[in-house]
Order: C-alpha cells, then structure tokens, then sequence
C-alpha cells in the first residue's frame, strides 16, 4: 500500500430508512493533497466527510487513518478537525479565546496557548483582532477565526463542510484562494466538500466527483474537466455538449450528421458511444468553412464572452465565443480533433441522460 495515503474508506455502506446514500465507497487521500469532493446535494459527500470525521459511524466498511483502523475511534480521539459550514462559534468568548478553546481543554501552559493562538491569527490574516467580540465580526473574518480554532491543535486532516456556502460571491473567490494558500503553507491534508464546481477547480489537486453514494470519477482539476469518464460527469462540470455518436474506426467519430478525426482509439469497431464537446472549443466560421453548419437561435453577452444557443440537424448546441453571432444567422462550426472527446455509453450514463431530458421538460 502507498505509504502516502493518510486515509482510506474500504467498502463504506451508510444507509437511512433503508436506502443507501454511501454505497460501498472506496477512497484513498494522500497526505498533504488538497481533496474536494463534488456533487449535488443527496450524492453523499457531506456523509463521507461525517465518516471520516468519526461523526457517523458506517453499516459496513472500515476506515483507516496512517494504516490504523479507527472506524470506531470517537471524533475527538482521531488527528482530525472538521469546520461547518455554519462556524459555531462561542458568543461568551472574544476572538482569542474561541481560537484558543481546544488548547485549554489539553490543558496546556499560558505561554504556548498565547504562541500558538497567536501564530494562527496571523495565518489567518486575523493578527490584532484577539480581543474582538465575535459578533462584530463579517462573516468571513468569523471563518477564519472558525478555520484557526480547527487548525490550532495541528490536526493532521482539516475537514471542510461547505465553509463557503454563507458568504458572498466576491468573498467567497478571495477565501477559495486564502483556503488554498493556508493548506499549502501548513502542509496538512484539506478534505473540502462543495457542490460547487468553479470551487472544486480552484482549489483542489484532486477532485472526487460523486453521485448517488458513488464516486464517479477522481482526478485533477484539469483531467475532470478535460476527460470526463461519462455524461453525468461532462455535464456536472461545466457546460458541455453532449451527443450520441458511432466509432466506425479508431480515431474516427461520426455524430451530427458529420465524421470527425477525434483522438480516441480502442473501440470495438461501429461501437456507439457518447461524444462532449465543450462549447469554449467551437470555433465559429463561415458557413462554407464549417465540418457542420447551424442556425443561431440566441445569443448572450456573459461578460468575457458570448454564450449562443445554436440548431443544427436536430441538435442543440451551446457555443461560447468572443465574437457575437446574430440570432438566425446561419454559422459554420469547427472541432479540433483534441477537443472532442468519446465516452462509453453507460447504463448509469444514459440514466442520466434520461433523467436530465425529463428535468427538462418538466420546465418547459
């Protein structure tokens, strides 16, 4: 086993009124690895971190930490501290004295609760504020004070719960990167759970991707969002375009009505598979220049770029671009072989599938 791994979740079941929400996860997190697990709400991150945590305990499975099982070892006895999204902070105690909390409780000497409690404000960017009431606080000075009271009993795992989730847009980006620069320096392991996917991308050196209690795909920010494994991946991380499409040979696709030099090989020959194309990798022509021509339907302005919604043979296509097209303009659209990407067709996948076609609907 990799002497790396600081935790591992072996065959983890976690269930409520009979149904699964963790159905038998496996997990190994490296030490000193920023890990963000993702997915919408009810796919079972926040129960994985509550495993981890030793707040759940799990009707099958085990958990390691450094090779031990501590699967039933109580939250208080494991190297880990955990920060909510709502902080829980103590209203009696000012800012020194929340941070300071844990320490008092191990009972350490004045002059190295003072040292470190002190040395966490300063991490935290909070350096003078130990005497602050904590209700005078802004919301994301109440975080750090919350990250610092988690981090100043040297926890060798932090685990986030959606600590983001109560602030606004701007604070939320400078705390991604405040998150990212304090994991770095302490050079402990984040486990960060959030449904949020810009989030994911920002901070992690790898991204757990789950669904329905299962973990769909693990890897780099830039292999999730480039290589998905199936559809419920592509869509959930970012835009994407998604269409069904033949491999007839190895580096040759046919979806839309069109064949495309592709990068993928070790297909069965004419297998039918799932091809996603992001809509940044579209570039617009002339319709004479174009593989496939379409008719935009509309058009956005999104800030940095134009979002269109394009028709093409029955096909929706979503195109970002830095050049406006008119709507009912009549555009030619061309793919770079490394921007398309192949899939295999999944049960799970076309499930998915199906389900967002409904959802759609639905709203319509």
């Amino acid at each position: 086993m990799d002497q790396n791994i600081i935790v591992r979740l072996q065959d983890i079941v976690v269930d409520f009124d009979e149904e699964a929400v963790l159905d038998g996860l496996s997990l190994e997190i490296h030490d000193e690895e920023f890990v963000t697990l993702l997915g919408p709400s009810g796919c079972g991150k926040t129960t994985t971190l509550r495993v981890i945590g030793g707040f759940l305990l799990p009707k099958q499975g085990n958990v390691f930490f450094d090779g031990v099982d501590i699967t039933r070892l109580p939250p208080y006895k494991r190297k880990v501290n955990t920060v909510f999204q709502k902080y829980a902070l103590f209203p009696h105690l000012n800012v020194f004295e929340n941070v300071a909390f844990g320490l008092r409780l191990k009972k350490l000497g004045e002059r190295e609760v003072t040292e470190r409690v002190e040395e966490m404000l300063a991490l935290v960017g909070l350096r003078g504020f130990g005497l602050r009431d904590t209700a005078t606080l802004s919301g994301g000075q109440q975080q750090r004070v919350a990250i610092a009271r988690a981090l100043v009993n040297r926890p060798k795992v932090l685990l986030l719960d959606e600590p983001l989730g109560a602030l606004d847009l701007k604070l939320r980006k400078e705390m991604q990167i405040e998150l990212k620069r304090i994991q770095q320096s302490l050079e402990i392991t984040f486990i960060y759970v959030t449904h949020d996917q810009e989030e994911a991308l920002t901070m992690s050196d790898t991204v757990v991707v789950m669904n329905h209690g299962r973990i769909q795909q693990i890897g780099s920010p830039q292999d999730i969002y480039n290589e998905p494994n199936n559809a419920f991946v592509a869509d959930f991380i970012g835009e994407s375009n998604i269409l069904d499409g033949m491999m007839p040979k190895d580096f040759v696709v046919e979806f839309a009505g069109h064949a495309f030099a592709c990068v993928d090989g070790g297909f069965a020959q004419n297998e039918l598979v799932q091809v996603v194309v992001r809509p940044e990798d579209i570039q617009v022509v002339p319709a004479a220049a174009g593989q496939i021509t379409g008719v935009v339907r509309t058009t956005v302005f999104k800030g940095v770029h134009y979002e269109m919604l394009v028709e093409q043979a029955g096909n929706e296509w979503i195109i970002q671009s830095t050049v406006a097209s008119a709507p009912g303009e009549l555009i030619g659209m061309r793919m770079e072989p490394d921007m398309i990407h192949i899939m295999h067709r999944s049960e799970e996948a076309l499930a998915y599938m199906e389900e967002e076609e409904g959802a759609d609907a639905d709203e319509a």
